[in-house]
C-alpha cells in the first residue's frame, strides 16, 4: 500500500532567519529530517532492543523495512536514557560480569516490579552507598552473601533491613555438607550392602579410586606439603592472611587447606576413574565363561564378536592376562558412591529420592552416626527455611553447633556474621530471585551482542527492553 500524504509548505518572510522554508509535521507521523516515520523508527527500536545488531537486522528484512545493524544500534543509543530520583521502596542487588575474573558490575531491580532500575559500573561499597544516599526511600534490600552490598547497604540505608537471599543460604549449606561427607567418607563403602547384588555387578568399575594415603603423583604431594605447613603457621600464631603471603596462595586457598582437618579432605575428587573401555559391556560375560572353565583368550574374543564386540584380540588378551593362574575370577567389588551424590541424597527433601539412593543413603547414616546427625540438622533447617521460622533460627545454631561437625561450624560461623539478614530472610516473603533472573539474561545479551557489548550499549538494552 502507497499512502500520499499532502502537507503545507510554508515561507518565512523575516529576511534575517536562516529558515527560509519548511515543510508542515504531521505529530505522531513525521519529524524534521527524519527518514522514516515515528511509528517505524519505534518498531525499529523494539526490534534493536530485543534482538541487537545482527539479528534485528535479518529481522527487518523480513518486516520490509531493511536497515543496517549500525543504523539499529543507533537507534538505540538515541533513546533517553533511564533516570532514578528515588530508591525502589524493596531493592535487589547482585552483581553481573562486565569481563569474567575482571571488571564486574552491580545490577539494581526493583523487586515488587521486578523491573531493573539502574546499572552501576563497578563492584563496590562505596559506589552502591553513594546511590543509596543520593536516592532516599529503600526500606528493604535484598542481597546475596557478598560483603560489599551488605557494608554499602548498611552505610547509604542504615534504617533498611537487609535479606540474605534463602538460595545462597541453602547452596552454603550444600557446600558444608559436601566437605563433611569427604571428611566421613570411609563410611561410604557401606551404601555398596544395600545395592542390590545384580545393581553391584553392573555399576562396578574397571578401576576404583585408591585410598587418599596410598595415591601418589604430583598433585597429591603438593597437597599435603601444602597442608602441612598451613597447619603448622597456623600453630605458630600466624593470621590466615599472612600465610596466604608467606606460601604464595590466594586466602580462599589457605581458608580451604586450614578448614581441612587431613589432607586427604581435599583429595577426595582429584581422582578420576577412567571411563568405561570397550570391554565394559562384555567383562560380565567373560567371567561367566571363565569361571565356567573357558580360559581361551582367542575363543572368547570370537564369542564375544558374536555378541557386538568390535575391538581387536589383544584387549581381550590383555584383560584375561591379569587373571591367568586363576581358577575363578572374583566379581568386582561395587563402588562406593561418589560424595557429591551423597550430598544430593542429603540436601534433597526424603519423599523425592529414588527408593535405590535412599536405601544407599540409609546404610551410610546407619555407618556413620556424624553423618546421621548432619542429615538431621540440615533437614531441620529446610523446615525452618520453608516455614520462614527465621525466629528458630539461634537454636538451630546453638544445637548443630554442638554436634562438632568442623563443616556445619563453619557454616554457622558465616551465619553468625550476618545474622539479621539470615534472620531476615528466613522471615520475610522477599528473596532475590528476580535478580538472579535478570542477571542470567544479561548473560544472554553479553553473548548476543559479542564485540559489541560496550557498557553504555548493554545499559540501554538492560534497563529498556520490554
Amino acid at each position: 500500500m502507497l499512502i500520499c500524504l499532502t502537507v503545507r509548505r510554508f515561507l518565512c518572510r523575516a529576511p534575517a532567519c536562516p529558515k527560509v522554508t519548511f515543510a508542515e509535521q504531521v505529530r505522531g507521523l513525521t519529524s524534521r529530517y527524519a527518514r522514516r516515520t515515528s511509528g517505524l523508527t519505534g518498531v525499529l527500536q523494539a526490534v534493536a532492543l530485543a534482538l541487537g545488531g545482527r539479528a534485528g537486522a535479518r529481522l527487518s528484512r523480513r518486516l520490509a523495512a531493511a536497515v543496517s545493524r549500525m543504523t539499529l544500534l543507533r537507534l538505540i543509543r538515541a533513546l533517553p536514557g533511564t533516570a532514578v530520583s528515588t530508591a525502589p521502596r524493596v531493592l535487589g542487588v547482585d552483581e553481573f560480569a562486565l569481563r569474567k575474573g575482571r571488571r564486574y558490575g552491580t545490577l539494581l531491580v526493583d523487586v515488587e516490579t521486578r523491573r531493573p532500575v539502574d546499572i552501576l559500573p563497578e563492584r563496590s561499597a562505596d559506589s552502591f552507598a553513594a546511590w543509596l544516599e543520593e536516592r532516599p526511600g529503600t526500606q528493604v534490600i535484598c542481597r546475596d552473601r557478598a560483603g560489599v552490598y551488605s557494608d554499602g547497604g548498611t552505610r547509604g540505608a542504615p534504617g533498611a533491613i537487609q535479606v540474605a537471599d534463602r538460595w545462597h543460604l541453602w547452596h552454603n549449606l550444600g557446600e558444608a555438607v559436601d566437605r563433611a561427607v569427604a571428611r566421613h567418607r570411609q563410611h561410604l563403602t557401606a551404601a555398596a550392602s544395600a545395592s542390590p547384588p545384580a545393581a553391584q555387578d553392573q555399576a562396578a568399575p574397571q578401576d576404583q579410586a585408591p585410598p587418599a594415603a596410598e595415591r601418589s603423583g604430583g598433585i597429591v604431594g603438593r597437597t599435603r606439603r601444602r597442608h602441612a605447613d598451613v597447619h603448622r603457621l597456623l600453630a605458630d600464631g600466624c593470621s590466615q592472611a599472612a600465610i596466604a603471603a608467606e606460601l604464595g596462595l590466594s586466602r580462599n586457598t589457605v581458608r580451604r587447606f586450614a578448614r581441612a582437618a587431613d589432607p586427604g579432605e581435599l583429595l577426595v575428587r582429584d581422582w578420576a576413574p577412567r571411563s568405561p573401555g570397550i570391554l565394559h559391556d562384555h567383562e560380565t560375560y567373560l567371567r561367566e565363561r571363565w569361571n565356567a572353565g573357558c580360559t581361551n583368550a582367542t575363543a572368547l574374543w570370537q564369542e564375544i564378536r558374536g555378541r557386538g564386540y568390535r575391538g581387536g584380540y589383544s584387549a581381550v588378551r590383555d584383560h584375561l592376562a591379569r587373571f591367568r593362574g586363576n581358577a575363578v575370577i572374583p566379581a568386582p567389588a561395587p563402588e562406593p558412591p561418589k560424595p557429591r551424590a551423597v550430598t544430593s541424597w542429603i540436601m534433597t527433601r526424603p519423599g523425592d529420592l529414588d527408593p535405590a539412593d535412599q536405601a544407599s543413603l540409609d546404610a551410610i547414616l546407619s555407618a556413620s552416626p556424624e553423618l546421621a546427625a548432619v542429615t538431621a540438622h540440615v533437614r531441620t533447617f529446610a523446615d525452618l527455611m520453608n516455614q520462614r521460622r527465621g525466629r528458630d533460627l539461634e537454636q538451630w545454631m546453638e544445637a548443630a553447633a554442638a554436634g562438632g561437625e568442623p563443616a556445619l561450624k563453619s557454616f554457622i560461623t558465616g551465619l553468625r556474621a550476618d545474622q539479621d539478614a539470615v534472620t531476615a530472610g528466613l522471615t520475610l516473603r522477599w528473596s532475590s530471585g528476580c535478580v538472579e533472573g535478570h542477571v542470567n539474561r544479561i548473560k544472554m545479551l553479553k553473548r548476543q551482542m559479542y564485540g559489541r557489548a560496550n557498557p553504555d550499549l548493554l545499559r540501554l538494552r538492560v534497563l529498556l527492553a520490554d
